[in-house]
């Protein structure tokens, strides 16, 4: 039997802004299956988002939404999640809206390791306002502000969250829908600040600007520099290079944000009452 996704779709904001192609609506159908695998209440799920093509997620969801202003999503999560821990909060971004104007917000969010799970779509440019080059560019790309090629190192956005305090960490493209749905999974699971970065496909703008116009090629692409992390570990360093790095990259157990913040909270009410 198929799967109903329209369970968990908001029918009445259709058609969507997406263009024809686009991988966010591949990566939000896997998404959606984790929700599923997980039996998560919609009333007790909250998505969240700040500007660009990946932070329209939110008006499509079917669950409590909230579609915030650019590069601050973890900033209103970190709210709802303090105030009300027992919800499940999800944050969904691009890698322009995470990595740039909310960079900040990020690592620091993952310093505290408050439990969140935030879900990046890297398609390596800024798609929605005309295709400028990102944090995430790889060296070379052209842009319409990288014409020449991009001269900027890109950040590795996991490494980036692993060494910021992330306790769950993981990465995919999104020609592995299978992967993408078990990651999410695991880290909607996971105790603490989780990442999954989905590097993913802008055909429209970067993919046209690089020699890929269509789609199916820029899957094709990401598929064939797409390496597991565990088979990466047994290969010289020149056989790594430029290859996505994919799997679990760390998991580990810390003691979560929210549960210190409440337990400091009524150490505090039991010396104010004592």
């Amino acid at each position: 039997m198929s799967f109903n996704y329209e369970y968990y779709i908001r029918g009445d904001k259709f058609p969507h802004i997406w263009c024809e192609g686009c991988g966010i609506g591949i990566m939000l159908k896997s998404v959606f299956r984790a929700f599923h695998k997980l039996g998560i209440d919609k009333n007790k799920l909250v998505v969240v988002s700040g500007i660009g093509c990946t932070s329209r997620i939110p008006g499509y969801v079917d669950a409590n939404t909230l579609h915030t202003t650019h590069g601050r999503a973890l900033s209103f999560a970190t709210g709802i999640k303090l105030f009300k821990p027992e919800l499940t909060v999800l944050c969904i971004a691009g890698d322009g809206d995470m990595a740039a104007i909310g960079g900040n917000h990020f690592i620091h969010a993952c310093r505290r390791n408050i439990d969140i799970t935030t879900v990046i779509y890297n398609n390596y440019n800024y798609g929605m306002t005309g295709g400028q080059h990102s944090p995430t560019t790889p060296e070379g790309g052209r842009t319409t502000t990288t014409p020449y090629g991009n001269i900027d190192p890109p950040f590795d956005l996991c490494a980036l969250a692993a060494g910021a305090g992330a306790t769950f960490v993981g990465r995919t493209t999104i020609f592995y829908t299978a992967q993408i749905e078990d990651l999410v999974t695991r880290a909607i699971a996971h105790k603490g600040f989780s990442v999954v970065e989905v590097v993913g496909h802008c055909h429209t703008n970067y993919g046209r600007r690089n020699k890929r116009p269509s789609a199916v090629e820029n899957i094709e692409w990401l598929k064939s520099l797409t390496l597991p992390a565990k088979a990466a570990e047994k290969l010289p360093p020149e056989q790594r290079a430029g290859k996505i790095l994919t799997g679990i990259l760390k998991e580990e157990l810390r003691e979560e944000y929210c549960e210190r913040y409440w337990k400091m909270v009524e150490n505090l009410r039991s010396k104010k009452n004592g």
